[in-house]
């Protein structure tokens, strides 16, 4: 019998083992930089990459959901990330092939991260979205954390190559978890008819943007994710940058545990975030975490390269107050499409917060080049901007002051 708790478990325990290379390559950019010779700029497009081939697959394959069986496209997605690291890690040698083979990793997390979601989402009510959203992003951001330092210790051990074979290896074993465990739905329920009484288009996405309330969520998205992403992608790098400026050469702990921490906390702080904006309303707790992480990443570059313990302290702090929101609003914007269109909705969604993810390495990259190379300078630059771009996001988010959802208390 294949219940609803049974089902989460299974998409979840399969997204863990789908993310677990997902941090490999920032784990291991400074020694690919210099192995390669890449600069700040082409180590950025390589890490970008990823978000860019998500962003422009997923308005496809997450809303093909709302006419096919999730599953279908679900396993797509994963076989297409088993071939992306397979072929990282046997065949990249610079930075075009690194390019390629990271494209096809993107294109396969379209696949899999919110179709995930949507596999959960059409099992559970309303009222339950909120809490399954944040299960369902705990077994990744838990996974994702750990992928820097299992990535490092990898390719410690084996070499970076062995490294992503075996990311490989445990993605094919998602895809073989959700192909024998998880059902096949018979039938999609009709299409909702426009005001004229006809069937609309499956990819007309003109009513997710004007249902406001789902779209601000998924603008703050946007803006949220090219934040985690330029940290997650260029932290193992400030942190080394760190060290070698200020000579500190304890490696009790290394840049890429950090990360590790940082993830791993910021997802407890996700789950924590959430049931705050159940108690205490959604729309206080996404504009509170945003108005901490301007006031974070305006500092953090420049006052974390005078000493690493202290950027130590301040990345994971940062972290913690960027992954705050991170679940709710991605629980806003389920919580608050319409039934029918909820594939398009996190298609939308999602393809909104991963044009930042793949902004976010860029605009580090760039910065750090445009100022010379890296430096305290430059760093403090690059986290600048950052902050910036949020606290525009955060002007758009309380003009637009979407809902709450059912069962938050500020509702």
């Amino acid at each position: 019998m294949h219940s609803g708790a049974k089902l989460v478990a299974v998409v979840c325990t399969a997204q863990i083992f789908v993310q677990i290379g997902a941090g490999f390559w920032p784990a291991l950019l400074p020694q690919m930089m210099q192995l390669w010779q890449l600069s700040n700029s082409e180590a950025g497009w390589i890490t970008a990459i990823f978000f860019g081939a998500y962003m422009v697959s997923v308005p496809v394959l997450v809303t093909l959901t709302d006419r096919i069986d999730a599953k279908r496209v679900y396993l797509f997605g994963v076989a297409c990330t088993v071939a992306g690291h397979l072929l990282f890690g046997l065949y990249a040698d610079g930075f075009w092939s690194a390019f390629a083979t990271r494209a096809l990793a993107g294109m396969g997390w379209a696949g899999t991260y919110m179709t995930g979601l949507k596999l959960l989402a059409d099992q559970v009510d309303a009222k339950m979205m909120s809490r399954a959203v944040t299960g369902h992003a705990a077994s990744i951001g838990i996974s994702g954390a750990v992928s820097y330092l299992l990535g490092d210790i990898l390719a410690a051990q084996f070499g970076w190559r062995a490294a992503f074979v075996i990311s490989a290896a445990t993605a094919a074993i998602a895809w073989l978890m959700v192909a024998f465990v998880v059902p096949w739905r018979a039938a999609l329920p009709p299409r909702a008819p426009d005001a004229k009484g006809k069937q609309t288009a499956l990819f007309d996405f003109r009513p997710v943007v004007r249902n406001t309330s789902a779209f601000a969520y998924s603008v703050v998205y946007c803006v949220h994710t090219l934040e985690m992403s330029a940290l997650r992608g260029w932290g193992v790098a400030f942190l080394a940058f760190v060290a070698g400026y200020t000579g500190f050469s304890d490696e009790t702990l290394s840049p890429a545990l950090v990360v590790t921490v940082l993830a791993l906390l910021g997802t407890l702080t996700s789950i924590v975030g959430n049931e705050a904006s159940i108690r205490f309303g959604r729309r206080r707790l996404v504009a509170t975490a945003m108005i901490l992480s301007i006031l974070f990443g305006a500092v953090v570059g420049f006052l974390g390269s005078t000493s690493y313990w202290l950027a130590v302290v301040l990345l994971i702090a940062y972290g913690m107050v960027v992954w705050l929101d991170s679940s709710s609003v991605t629980a806003g914007a389920a919580g608050n499409a319409e039934p029918s269109r909820r594939g398009a909705t996190l298609a939308v969604h999602s393809t909104l917060g991963y044009a930042g993810g793949f902004v976010g390495p860029l605009v580090v990259g760039f910065t750090l080049d445009l100022a010379g190379g890296m430096s305290p300078m430059a760093w403090g630059l690059a986290f600048l901007v950052v902050a910036v771009l949020m606290a525009l996001a955060l002007g758009a988010f309380l003009v637009m002051r979407p809902r709450e959802l059912d069962g938050d208390r500020g509702r």
